[in-house]
C-alpha cells in the first residue's frame, strides 16, 4: 500500500515548499486541499450556486469564477462570515476523503502521495494519512514572509496571521514537526533524513502507527450540534 503523508501548517510556514521538494525528489504525488476544495464551487457545481445565493453576484469575478481573495478578505478573523462560507462550499470532508481513498485504491506499494492542508489535524484528515509532518515558524518570520511575498501591510499580514492556529497547538497531533526559521538547505535536509528514515520503516512494516491517533483519542472531535427545534405555536 502507498505511503501517504499529511502535511500541514499555518499561512507561511513554508509547507508547500516541503510538499514540492517531495514531489521533486522523491517523486511524490502532490494533493493540496486548496485546490481540492476550489473545484466545490467552480462554476456549474452546486456549491458555486449556494455562494451565490449566500454571498451574492458581487462576490465572482469577471470571468464567472468566485473571486476567493474577496471572499477571504471577508472570512479572514470573522468566525460568522467564515462559518457561512463552509457551509455554502459543503461537505469538505467527503471530497478530502474521497481523494485519499482513491490514492489507496490506485497507487502501488512504493507509490508515496502527500495530502497538504492546513486544517489537517483539526478537521480529522490525518486519520486517513500515514504520518502527519508539521512545518512551523514564529510570528515575526511568517509576517516578514506574507509582506514579502504576498505585498501585505503589517496590518494585512497580521490580519490573516490572526487566524491561524499557534504551532504548538497542533504539535502533539504530528509525527514531526519542521522548524522553518533558518535556510531552506536547513529545512530540506531535515526533511530528507526524516522522510528517507519514513520510507524505510514504511517498506520495511515497522512504520509506528501516527501519533495523531492517540491524540485524536485524547482530544475527541465535538459532536456537530443540532440546530433548536423551531418555537411552537401557542394555541
Amino acid at each position: 500500500m502507498a505511503l501517504i503523508i499529511g502535511v500541514t501548517g499555518a499561512i507561511a510556514t513554508g509547507k508547500s515548499g516541503v510538499c514540492w521538494h517531495l514531489v521533486e525528489k522523491y517523486d511524490a504525488l502532490h494533493g493540496d486541499a486548496d485546490k481540492l476544495v476550489h473545484r466545490m464551487f467552480d462554476p456549474g457545481t452546486r456549491g458555486y450556486y449556494d455562494v451565490i445565493k449566500e454571498f451574492g453576484r458581487e462576490v465572482l469575478l469577471p470571468d464567472g469564477y468566485v473571486d476567493r481573495k474577496k471572499i477571504g478578505d471577508m472570512a479572514f478573523g470573522n468566525p460568522e462570515v467564515m462559518s457561512r462560507w463552509m457551509k455554502a462550499i459543503g461537505n469538505i470532508e467527503t471530497q478530502i476523503r474521497t481523494t485519499v481513498d482513491r490514492w489507496r485504491a490506485e497507487l502501488g506499494p512504493d507509490d508515496i502521495a502527500i495530502l497538504e492542508a492546513v486544517n489537517h489535524i483539526e478537521a480529522g484528515y490525518a486519520a486517513w494519512c500515514d504520518a502527519t509532518w508539521l512545518v512551523a515558524a514564529e510570528p515575526e518570520t511568517m509576517k516578514r514572509r506574507l509582506m514579502a511575498r504576498n505585498n501585505f501591510t503589517e496590518e494585512e499580514a497580521e490580519k490573516r496571521m490572526s487566524a491561524q492556529r499557534p504551532w504548538q497547538t497542533r504539535a502533539p497531533g504530528a509525527d514531526h514537526v519542521f522548524h522553518n526559521d533558518g535556510t531552506v538547505e536547513e529545512l530540506m535536509a531535515e526533511v530528507d533524513r526524516v522522510m528517507d528514515d519514513t520510507i524505510a520503516k514504511h517498506r520495511a512494516g515497522t512504520l509506528p502507527p501516527s501519533v495523531y491517533h492517540a491524540w485524536r483519542e485524547a482530544n475527541p472531535r465535538p459532536a456537530p450540534q443540532r440546530p433548536p427545534e423551531p418555537a411552537k405555536a401557542s394555541s
